[in-house]
């Protein structure tokens, strides 16, 4: 190999040798680049809160009941006072027995012209409810009782009017009654005239309606009435738990009552809670798998970038190998040309 020629190899291999060096270098970035990404990847998944299931005991309270004849009362507040006293709050429950309760829907026909309907439940004609009809004995109800008698019920009409408007807003009511041959009694059924009036309820041509109507009753109902911001005194077990109450009646006069103590859980906030959790769960679920994906992206990459690293590595070594031989050439090129003696 001639001097020149000699020169050109090395400077040619000399340049691969720098462009192996500066791909190398380039691939080194690439890696740190993907290492700072995994790395911040990382952190996110430790930054993460994991949702926890919620535990029934944060939705559970101690409730305290008492009663006081024939009316249950549970505890909804205490407050202590300065005195040792407590202002207390508390919902009193009964059985209303005669209530105005819903009893359903029927169908409903009417008959007449507009504005002066009539209505009727088979057979049995509404009227208004609270008042005497003109002719009592048109009524199945009514027809059975004396003259004094329909004046009772006229008055106990009024008083399930007020009752009805009460419960439900005042309107115009009808009234139907029906026999329970069983207990020979007679039951009130009641209607809103507002009601059998609607635009929203269409009547068939022969007057029958084409949807049940509301209709109301007297029956069994239970009752709550909230009692707030009452004086009262407490008695305490050796383990801090309330086991007698103390109120004042009208005229101060303590009245003591024992407490029943049981525990009380808001199942439906839990399931909420419950839920929500289950929500986050796969929220926190879905994110991981997501943030995984993409560490793996960045791992498979780094390994690529890895065995490039490597034939690189192999390159430079080859090429340093035949770099090192031409320099031999060329030294050997450069003595034989310029050595005078021997």
């Amino acid at each position: 190999m001639g001097m020149a020629a000699s020169q050109a190899r090395f400077l040619g291999l000399t340049a691969r040798k720098t462009n192996t060096e500066y791909e190398g270098q380039q691939i080194n970035q690439q890696r740190t680049t993907l290492s700072n990404q995994s790395a911040n990847y990382y952190n996110q998944l430790l930054g993460m809160s994991v949702p926890v299931p919620p535990s029934t005991q944060d939705f559970t309270k101690t409730v305290y009941t008492f009663s006081d004849g024939a009316l249950d009362n549970t505890i909804t507040s205490l407050i202590a006072q300065a005195d040792g006293t407590y202002l207390v709050s508390y919902t009193r429950k009964w059985t209303d027995n005669f209530a105005a309760v819903s009893a359903g829907s029927t169908v409903v026909t009417r008959a007449g012209e507009e504005g002066n309907y009539t209505y009727s439940v088979g057979a049995v004609q509404l009227r208004t409810l609270g008042t005497m009809p003109a002719d009592p004995d048109s009524d199945p109800y009514l027809s059975t009782l004396s003259e004094d008698q329909r004046q009772n019920a006229i008055l106990e009409e009024q008083e399930y009017l007020t009752k009805l408007n009460e419960k439900y807003g005042d309107a115009d009511w009808q009234v139907r009654y029906t026999f329970n041959s069983t207990t020979k009694t007679w039951s009130p059924y009641f209607y809103k005239k507002e009601d059998l009036e609607r635009d929203t309820v269409l009547y068939s041509d022969n007057g029958t309606s084409l949807s049940n109507i509301k209709c109301y009753t007297i029956g069994e109902a239970q009752e709550t009435e909230e009692v707030k911001g009452t004086t009262a005194r407490f008695e305490q077990d050796n383990t801090g738990r309330y086991i007698s109450i103390t109120l004042y009646d009208d005229n101060a006069e303590p009245v003591t009552y024992s407490l029943t103590t049981s525990t009380s859980t808001d199942q439906e906030a839990y399931n909420d809670a419950m839920n929500q959790y289950e929500y986050d769960k796969n929220r926190y679920e879905q994110s991981v798998q997501e943030i995984n994906a993409k560490i793996e992206v960045i791992q498979a990459q780094d390994k690529n970038l890895e065995l490039r690293l490597k034939q690189l590595d192999t390159e430079q070594d080859a090429i340093q190998t035949e770099m090192d031989a031409v320099q031999k050439v060329i030294e050997k090129n450069t003595e034989s040309t310029f050595k005078t003696f021997g």
